[in-house]
């Protein structure tokens, strides 16, 4: 479906495709299980093994094969279409959760200290590899609902700015149940809500429409040529975020805010907030805009605001600075995301973009894992201010390196396989 040329796209215009709405909303709810899956397992494994380490350890596992088994599994889901591929993989993910839940659970291994811990990471290992790839599959789907290029770039913003928010209500909704509840019940909330999500997408439909092969209605490229500039950017913008996690909390600490008060928390989840409400309102207006300049020429733009930003932020003398510097950081976040997915479909052949999608996705969330390590060993011995402005020169770097493949117009950027 395109737009109308009388009809000027927009927001609304996005959801009054048809279907669009209600694969849409099965898709949210099935992707706020992973906001609130991980940390109720975090909490679940820490309360029945008494140990950090096991549960620090349990998440690794589970967070490692969430991540870098997401473009395998988003190769099934192109070989084969979603509603083959999904049922499977989310009946595998569930059975996995519901064992999982099983051994937390059990009255014998209820104590701390007795669940075996080979037991609980292998579960969370199994568990995080079968972990359906909701948002990619979505973001291919709307490629085929919304083929017009400007409605597609409003589709992937209103994707992307839902998402966050999920990640942001996730997190809440396990704090309110823990409150009445042992942590494993989380797990189970985020299981039924994946369930019945899923069921709502697979049967609507403009996924039954999807053929295997065929995730989208578009000219196809070169398979998953053309990938190499996204990937790069976005993993410059998932190390940014992962380190930028860590240091507000020490900065919150360092400057007063948390040592001996127990305040730092509540300090740094407040900058934390700010970063997540600047990436909202510069997703929703990076949308919003009908852009001239192609999205190639954007991203290394957008990275760069992240970069100079950050630089900013490593001269803030307060936290109230620093949280204007954060959300000033955060509304070049979503729009450089949805750039680089925007890249990713372009580029990708109709039988890969579900892939496409899923190895940008995979960059910023192993560049965020890279981050927070990084983070822990920089704020070790430099600075707070200083760890910020290095983290914004390497966002930097990052922007001029793909800047340079971007003027070049090579054609020679494949992402390896297995």
């Amino acid at each position: 479906m395109s737009a109308s040329p009388a009809l000027r796209p927009s927001y609304a215009v996005v959801l009054r495709v048809p279907h669009a709405r209600r694969t849409f909303a099965a898709a949210l709810t099935g992707r706020l299980s992973y906001g609130i899956v991980p940390l109720s397992v975090m909490l679940a494994v820490t309360r029945s093994s008494g140990s950090y380490s096991v549960a620090g350890t349990v998440m690794a596992l589970f967070g490692a094969t969430t991540v870098f088994l997401s473009p395998a599994r988003a190769a099934l889901i192109d070989r084969h279409g979603p509603r083959r591929a999904l049922v499977p993989m989310t009946a595998a993910y569930l059975a996995t959760l519901a064992l999982l839940t099983s051994a937390l659970l059990t009255p014998a291994l209820a104590r701390p200290g007795a669940a075996p811990a080979a037991v609980l990471g292998g579960l969370a290992a199994a568990a995080g590899a079968c972990v359906p790839p909701l948002g990619p599959t979505m973001r291919a789907v709307w490629g085929g609902l919304t083929p017009d290029r400007a409605l597609l770039q409003r589709a992937y913003s209103l994707d992307g700015v839902a998402e966050e928010l999920l990640f942001v209500t996730g997190p809440l909704l396990v704090g309110v149940l823990v409150g009445f509840a042992p942590p494993a019940a989380g797990i189970v909330v985020g299981a039924a809500l994946m369930a019945g999500g899923m069921a709502g997408f697979v049967s609507s439909p403009a996924v039954r429409a999807v053929r295997p092969g065929k995730t989208g209605v578009r000219r196809g490229g070169g398979g998953l040529r053309g990938l190499g500039r996204p990937v790069v950017a976005i993993a410059g913008v998932g190390l940014a975020l992962g380190v930028v996690d860590l240091l507000v909390v020490a900065f919150a600490e360092r400057h007063g805010h948390g040592a001996g008060h127990g305040a730092g928390g509540a300090d740094a989840a407040w900058v934390l907030a700010a970063l997540s409400a600047g990436s909202a309102v510069g997703g929703l207006l990076n949308g919003a805009v009908a852009w001239r300049t192609p999205a190639g020429a954007r991203l290394p733009l957008l990275t760069a605001g992240l970069g100079l930003t950050l630089c900013g932020a490593g001269l803030a003398p307060g936290l109230g600075t620093l949280t204007v510097a954060v959300a000033a950081a955060g509304f070049f976040v979503s729009p450089a995301i949805t750039t680089a997915y925007l890249i990713a479909d372009e580029a990708a052949a109709p039988e890969a973009r579900v892939r496409a999608g899923a190895w940008v996705n995979t960059a910023v969330n192993a560049g965020s894992t890279a981050g927070t390590a990084v983070a822990g060993a920089l704020a070790g011995w430099l600075p707070v201010g200083l760890c910020f402005v290095v983290t914004g020169a390497v966002v930097l770097m990052t922007a001029a390196a793909v800047a340079v493949r971007t003027a070049r117009r090579t054609t020679s950027d494949l992402v390896p396989l297995a």
